[in-house]
Formats: C-alpha cells, sequence, structure tokens
C-alpha cells in the first residue's frame, strides 16, 4: 500500500503520536506549515527492496541518494516512469577512503580537495546522461561526511545543493551551494541496525519541529528569505535495510502529515529549484 493509499492508523490516537499532532498544531497556531521531505540512499540498481520502496512512496515526493560508479541503466529504466523519485548523487562510488581509526568517510581529507572535486564532476555527467531531466545536482556525502575545504569546490563542479545529516550550520555551505538536511532516521546504526522505538523517532522529530518554529518565532531572517517557514524536516531511509518497522513508522508519519492542515510533503525541485 502506499503512502498517498495508507489509511490513518490506530497507532495515531496514542499519547506518542499526539504530541507530534500537538507540536503541528502549534505550527497551525503561529500560521505556518511544517514541511517534511523523503531522502533514501544508496541506490544502484532495481530490487525488490528499491520495488517495496517505490510503491510505498506512491505519489509523495521522493529523493533518491545514487552511488554513481555503481548505478546501471536498469535502475534509471525502472525509475524512468516514477514522476515523483528525484535522483541525487551519492559520492562517487562511496568507498571508506579514511585511515585505520577514523570515522568513515570517501570525501574527506584522505585526497585532495581539487582530486575529489574533479571525480565528483565526473561522477555527476554520469548521472546526468543515465537519469537526464530526473537527476538534480545535489550532493549526498557517504556517511553524511564531508571536508570542510571541499565545499567552495561544489558549486564550480556543477552542484547545487548539499545534503547530509543533522543540524546545519548556515543556509549555504557556500556560496551558491543550498544545504538542505536530514534530521530523522529511523535505522539504528550503534545496534540492531533496524528500526528504533517509534517513541525515540516522534520525540527527534517533536524537538525538531519545535526547534524550527521557535527559531521562526525569534528571527525570520536566520531562514530562507523565500521559503517562509524555513528548511523542512528530512526524512532519512535505507531502502536496502528497511524492515517492517521503518516502513510502519513511515507510513504513520505521513498519515499524520496528510491529514494535518499545517503539515506537508515537498520536493526536491521546490528545496533547490532548476
Amino acid at each position: 500500500m502506499s503512502l498517498s493509499a495508507h489509511p490513518v492508523a490506530p497507532s495515531l490516537g496514542t499519547s506518542i503520536w499526539a504530541r507530534l499532532e500537538a507540536e503541528l498544531d502549534a505550527w497551525a497556531a503561529a500560521g505556518h506549515t511544517a514541511r517534511f521531505w523523503w531522502r533514501d540512499d544508496d541506490a544502484t540498481e532495481p530490487t525488490a527492496a528499491l520495488d517495496r520502496l517505490l510503491a510505498l512512496a506512491g505519489t509523495v515526493p521522493l529523493a533518491l541518494a545514487v552511488i554513481p560508479d555503481r548505478s546501471t541503466g536498469q535502475l534509471a529504466r525502472r525509475l524512468g516512469n516514477a514522476g515523483n523519485v528525484t535522483v541525487l548523487q551519492h559520492g562517487i562510488a562511496h568507498l571508506n577512503l579514511a585511515p585505520p581509526g577514523a570515522k568513515k568517510a570517501e570525501l574527506g581529507t584522505a585526497r585532495t580537495a581539487t582530486m575529489l572535486a574533479n571525480a565528483l564532476g565526473t561522477a555527476r555527467r554520469r548521472l546526468e546522461a543515465l537519469f537526464g531531466p530526473q537527476f538534480r545536482p545535489v550532493l549526498v556525502p557517504p556517511w553524511n561526511r564531508i571536508a570542510d575545504d571541499l565545499l567552495p569546490l561544489l558549486p564550480l563542479a556543477g552542484f547545487v545543493g548539499l545534503s547530509t545529516a543533522g543540524p546545519r550550520r548556515t543556509i549555504e555551505a557556500a556560496p551558491g551551494l543550498r544545504q538542505v538536511n536530514t534530521h530523522i532516521d529511523p535505522v539504528d546504526w550503534h545496534g540492531t541496525r533496524r528500526c528504533r522505538p517509534v517513541a525515540d523517532l516522534v520525540d527527534e522529530t517533536v524537538r525538531a519541529l519545535a526547534e524550527r518554529r521557535l527559531a521562526l518565532a525569534e528571527d525570520r531572517s536566520a531562514e530562507e528569505p523565500l521559503r517562509e517557514d524555513g528548511e523542512p524536516i528530512g526524512l532519512l531511509t535505507h531502502h536496502l535495510l528497511d524492515d517492517a518497522g521503518t516502513e510502519r513508522f513511515t507510513a504513520d508519519l505521513a498519515a499524520m502529515i496528510r491529514q494535518h492542515p499545517s503539515a506537508a510533503w515537498t520536493g526536491v525541485r521546490e528545496i533547490w529549484p532548476p
């Protein structure tokens, strides 16, 4: 069943989801709309897991971060009729180049910024050739890590956007490079690698929304001048790891967004306009 057809679940009436509904009510009282966006990482080829992701998304806008050096024409053909899907660039080959003992990174300091920028540009052209207008030149660094000295080179390499995870420091990571991150990740990366408790995920969503709402109330100039409700809250999934718990949480979150008048999904081309 797709998210657009998912019924309002009985679980949305529980105290867990009531906390999110109350926060969205606060957005309504403030005259704002809470915007959400959805990014899924690590796509390379058609799989049963990808089919489940696309079926779940239905018509909800989905940003699919594709690994350039491992992507295939089969993936491009599979996504060709998915009008709700926009392809982003997930690094180069998703290889860990960090020294032993360091946190995993492909776009860290193991290679010079110029070398990485050139390789990223080559990878970008590969995705443009494969996916055409379905591709948007937004960089998603593997493991959500990127060296600071690489950032100013990204617009020169053809990129208009950057997406990592967690609170962003500025609206633009470099001049001409708008950054919009993800904030809610269901995967328990340091334990089961399955879906974390729903109560924790809902609480994180509420905190992210409350921080955004209070920032808007205190200083509108701190957010995008053309985006009255600020950075959208990003949901991050990994279709190759998604389990029933992740799919259920995503479906329930989508049902809450669909039923509340002050919540809405937004797509990549609204966040990073052509």
